[in-house]
């Protein structure tokens, strides 16, 4: 689709975020005159209050304010998904390492150390607006192609959800509240961050959550980049193996879904890992399983599985 005049005219919106007089001077008259629109709240709490309103392309942000820091202000903007892609640059005197990670820890992208240099900041704006263009550009096809994707952080922090993988969240945790569901069920942030690490060492792990009979199926595809890694999300409904297994074999929910990944050629140690419990459980379960199969090994165990699942 070619673009409109209007779409070729449209500025970059910054918005700048300080409480300095000074600062807000001179960094908003560099920005003006480098071309882009730029909107200025003097505190955490007006800076929110704002991008309720209108929604900037980049915020740089005073890490050292009153009342409301620049870190909780940053922390209360990612916890917003329409605002998850939004790059927040800390412009901050405080250079030292714990600081700094600290801003990085909020969900901020990058820090300028004041006094600033206009150089380095217009460049360091203009490359995380490239950045947030492509990675918010992949996600919207990602969310227009109704795939079944999120991606978190490597602690398991959701960065985005594609809107069919949501509502499969929405109905595998329904006593979730929304604010949880931002943030991802503790089950699921769990599951995402130990088979984001065992997949990272080649295997291709999954994880089963849920709850009220709901179940998902998680699995790992790969890292997209820099602490930012693409899971998909199946939905396993009633007439899956796992249910049809518990009602012809009289096995319990756990021992259905043992057998079913048993069936599936994983040893005791994958399934442990795909369904977040011990290999010495797994065991357990699969003793119960040979009892009320009348079988006494794995193979056997298998076979009758595999036969029942494809008649």
């Amino acid at each position: 689709m070619m673009k409109t005049s209007e779409d070729s005219k449209r500025k970059d919106i910054v918005l700048v975020v300080d409480d300095t007089p000074e600062t807000l001077g001179f960094v908003t008259s560099t920005l003006d005159l480098a071309g882009f629109t730029v909107l200025v709240a003097t505190s955490g709490e007006s800076a929110l209050d704002l991008v309720e309103r209108v929604t900037p392309d980049l915020v740089l942000m005073d890490a050292a304010m009153p009342g409301m820091d620049g870190f909780e202000a940053c922390r209360r903007l990612k916890r917003e998904k329409r605002l998850a892609h939004l790059p927040v640059v800390f412009m901050t005197g405080l250079s030292e390492t714990e600081h700094v990670v600290r801003g990085l820890s909020a969900g901020g992208v990058d820090y300028v150390t004041k006094p600033i240099v206009v150089d380095e900041l217009l460049a360091r704006i203009r490359v995380h607006l490239g950045n947030a263009r492509i990675a918010h550009g992949s996600q919207s096809a990602l969310d227009a192609s109704g795939r079944f994707l999120l991606a978190s952080d490597a602690s398991g922090r959701l960065k985005w959800c594609t809107p069919r993988a949501e509502r499969l969240l929405a109905r595998a945790f329904p006593s979730a509240s929304e604010q949880e569901r931002d943030a991802l069920p503790m089950q699921v942030a769990s599951a995402l961050r130990h088979i984001r690490g065992a997949g990272t060492q080649g295997s291709q792990p999954r994880a089963v959550v849920g709850e009220d009979g709901q179940r998902l199926e998680l699995s790992f595809l790969c890292a997209l980049g820099e602490n930012e890694y693409l899971f998909r999300v199946s939905e396993m409904d009633a007439d899956s193996g796992e249910s049809r297994l518990q009602q012809n074999l009289g096995l319990t929910s756990r021992e259905a879904e043992v057998l079913l990944w048993l069936s599936r050629g994983k040893s005791n140690r994958d399934i442990g890992q795909i369904l977040g419990i011990s290999p010495r459980t797994v065991n357990k379960h699969l003793e119960q399983v040979f009892v009320k199969l009348g079988v006494e090994n794995r193979a056997s165990a298998a076979t009758r599985a595999v036969r029942l699942l494809n008649p």
